[in-house]
């Protein structure tokens, strides 16, 4: 129990390493209080103390506390609600880890007191492998049954399976006897709605569109406001220690789940590869409720700022666990992992590192224009009369791409598939227009390895409306993410590349074919060999476009690999990648993911982001000498109706504590919160304790009068080692603090005397300005 108080108030006074992460949206405090004088000139004058020997500035992480003197006064027990945090704020990481290690300590130091001492040992040892163990099991279940429901619902706008209602189209093909190799997709049990309502086979499409997207967009906005989107930007913040509590809820869980397979079936330009991500999250956040995970904010966030081996471990037995739930399930049906199975029988040639560099290039560009204008187009969202409609908005957009899209069999076709289809290689066996070449007659028999053959009719036709596709799948992804469905971003963008690869694939194909006496040619590519492989064209530039799209690298060079199998095709996939990337950070580093988080005024800090400015701390912290003073508490001489009068009238989440006015020594640091209830809890439960009551935050009661009432002692709630440094410690060094450390905050000190704070979002501020932003952006909303 004495340990358990202990750690309620969670600094471990000479751990320097039990900083771990802590991030801050608000401004903790900068206003009226106990005045300090900042009208002097000069730091020397202000503060006559004992002059800083040594380096110009100095990090401390702690007060000017003897090192006899024990680190809490101890209450009788814990006060509840200590300790635990409010909407939209930050998670004290020092408190969470100290916490957590001491509650390891006790567990460890009483197992061998008896059996079930020891039997609850190893369940909490233990209890992080169960609960990815459960988070993979529920997230592959989620993964495989989203698939299957969605590929059902697509297929559903095109027609009904009539011996079956739960198959799609191809499950209900699969066991009849009356297909034929060249209509292999037609079957008399599946009939479309041209054949059951003549004529109407577009006014079926488009009223299924609708009903999907109306659907999803209804249960969103009633139910669970927090599942739409793609989730990514806000599970990166909470991971950083931000608190929104319900995103990662069963409401969250359940809508999310129904409302993506809705969205995808509307046939809207968006994937579920993003929102999986939060539904994954979603299934950990329950599950670690049911174990030592529940009271501790830190534990659940334990790969935000830093990666344990311990962890890495755990996520790779939480992948083995969910790839095997999926193989289980076989959403794909080819029982296989990967989505896009890929297998080319020839392999690329070095010139061909040219076209894949300018597929690169495209996927470059691409990404930079679609984050410019996404964002435009979600600032003119939240700034206009447009943004109060969400649903009229979603159906829009729903009816403008049903209407268009269903023409053009590229643009009609799920999009899945349709990456599918693009990076398919031409065999025999394909019935595909992107596969009517004009063969040779005299061959006379049938192999893998085909070779280049002069395009046909059907081959122009598909590069015509893949052309149209491209520039359709362009226009309305881009007004399609962050509309208030469930909406991703891996599947639009690998389209896009995979049609524009496609594409130059053909075009470098027919070059080859027709002038394979050129140089470049001549060396490797034969007269009837099967050189170019249109299909890898489309590999790379789907990686080339989501490359462009997220500023992702060697993460995304796997993901492509993984979705495909394409392991010997990593040269060309890394060349298009880096190309991408190099060429989009030549607009703007910032991925579209990072892009959201500034548009909603995240408190995140990227560690992407390079800060070359020479201001000091002295420039950034607040107060400034315009602003009102900081509002502090005294150690020993303000009454519990002085500190609630502070609290009543400011609204800062924290208030550093000083010795006295006139020494102005730092001793700790008070939450607003953990003030409210703790003088909350001492009237309802400690006799005596009236407003005129002394609140006392150091070790020993001052001496009072004997008709004093009885005082408050508040040390237990004391941040005894709030992080300072000096006023002239460059910027550049405070920001890589706040990045490496996640600080809550940092007090600003001048020979061991309270200056200001610098908070996160001061940080974000400065960052701001220096970059010719408006400061005032930066804010949650």
């Amino acid at each position: 129990m004495e340990s358990e108080q202990l750690f309620h108030r969670g600094y471990c006074r000479n751990s320097y390493n039990s900083i771990t992460s802590v991030s801050s949206d608000e401004e903790l405090l900068d206003g009226a209080g106990v005045i300090m004088d900042f009208q002097t000139s000069e730091d020397d004058n202000l503060l006559d103390g004992d002059t800083a020997v040594g380096t110009h500035y100095t990090m401390t992480n702690g007060g000017s506390i003897s090192s006899s003197t024990h680190l809490l006064d101890l209450l009788d027990e814990p006060i509840p609600g200590v300790g635990t945090y409010d909407d939209f704020h930050t998670i004290d990481w020092v408190r969470e880890k100290c916490k957590d290690r001491e509650r390891h300590r006790r567990i460890n130091s009483k197992k061998k007191e008896s059996a079930w001492e020891m039997t609850k040992s190893l369940y909490d040892a233990w209890s992080g492998w169960l609960v990815v163990t459960l988070t993979g099991l529920a997230s592959g279940a989620l993964a495989g049954l989203i698939d299957i429901a969605a590929d059902w619902m697509t297929d559903l706008k095109e027609g009904i399976c009539l011996s079956a209602l739960w198959y799609n189209h191809e499950q209900c093909c699969w066991g009849s006897n009356e297909t034929t190799f060249e209509e292999r997709d037609k079957c008399p049990q599946w009939k479309t709605w041209a054949e059951l309502i003549i004529g109407q086979a577009e006014m079926m499409y488009i009223f299924w569109a609708l009903s999907f997207a109306f659907l999803a967009v209804s249960l969103v906005k009633v139910f669970a406001p927090y599942a739409c989107g793609s989730g990514i930007p806000e599970i990166k913040t909470i991971l950083s220690g931000f608190i929104i509590r319900g995103y990662l809820g069963k409401w969250t869980l359940m809508i999310k789940t129904v409302t993506l397979v809705l969205a995808v079936a509307s046939g809207l330009s968006l994937g579920k590869e993003g929102p999986l991500v939060h539904v994954a999250c979603c299934c950990g956040n329950i599950f670690s409720y049911l174990f030592k995970y529940s009271t501790n904010e830190a534990k659940k966030r334990e790969v935000s700022y830093y990666f344990p081996l311990k962890t890495l471990w755990r996520s790779f037995f939480a992948a083995l666990v969910a790839a095997f739930v999926l193989r289980s399930i076989n959403p794909f049906g080819n029982s296989r992992l990967v989505l896009f199975y890929v297998e080319y029988h020839t392999p690329w040639y070095l010139f061909e590192l040219f076209p894949f560099i300018l597929l690169g290039v495209f996927g470059g560009l691409w990404g930079a224009f679609f984050i410019r204008a996404n964002i435009a187009w979600c600032r003119r969202r939240k700034s206009t009369k447009f943004g109060k409609y969400p649903v009229l908005e979603v159906i829009v957009v729903a009816a403008i791409t049903a209407v268009v899209a269903f023409p053009n069999p590229y643009t009609r076709l799920n999009t899945s598939e349709l990456i599918k289809e693009l990076f398919t290689d031409c065999g025999p066996l394909e019935s595909s227009s992107l596969c009517d070449y004009r063969n040779d007659m005299n061959a006379s028999k049938i192999v893998d390895d085909i070779p280049d053959r002069p395009a046909g009719l059907g081959v122009y036709s598909a590069i015509w409306q893949l052309c149209l596709a491209l520039i359709f799948k362009i226009i309305m992804t881009v007004f399609t993410f962050g509309i208030k469905v469930p909406s991703g971003l891996f599947i639009p963008s690998m389209a896009i590349g995979a049609i524009a690869g496609r594409i130059v694939g053909i075009a470098v194909e027919q070059l080859a074919y027709y002038h394979h006496d050129w140089f470049i040619f001549k060396e490797w590519c034969e007269v009837g060999a099967d050189c170019i492989t249109p299909g890898l064209y489309a590999m790379v530039g789907a990686a080339a476009c989501l490359g462009g799209v997220t500023r992702m690298t060697v993460s995304l060079v796997v993901i492509v690999f993984e979705l495909t199998g394409g392991l010997e095709y990593i040269v060309p996939l890394m060349a298009a990648v880096m190309t991408s990337k190099w060429v989009g950070d030549a607009f703007g580093r910032e991925g579209i993911y990072e892009a959201h988080i500034r548009l909603n005024g995240y408190p995140f800090l990227d560690a992407k982001e390079e800060f070359t400015h020479t201001t000091l701390a002295a420039d950034v912290m607040r107060p400034r000498r315009s602003d009102p003073p900081l509002a502090v508490l005294t150690q020993d001489n303000m009454t519990v109706d002085d500190i609630e009068n502070m609290i009543n009238e400011t609204s800062y989440n924290g208030f550093p504590v000083i010795m006295s006015r006139e020494s102005q020594r730092l001793v700790g640091f008070a939450l607003r919160r953990d003030l409210t209830i703790a003088i909350e809890s001492a009237r309802k439960k400690q006799e005596g304790i009236v407003g005129s009551s002394r609140v006392c935050f150091a070790q020993h009661t001052p001496s009072l009068p004997a008709e004093s009432p009885r005082p408050l002692k508040l040390r237990s709630i004391l941040d005894m080692s709030p992080f300072t440094v000096t006023d002239h410690t460059p910027m550049e060094i405070v920001v890589d603090i706040f990045r490496k450390l996640g600080l809550r905050q940092c007090l600003v000190t001048h020979n061991g005397r309270l200056l200001g704070i610098i908070t996160k979002k001061d940080i974000l501020r400065h960052m701001a300005q220096t970059a010719n932003q408006d400061p005032a952006s930066i804010m949650f909303n």
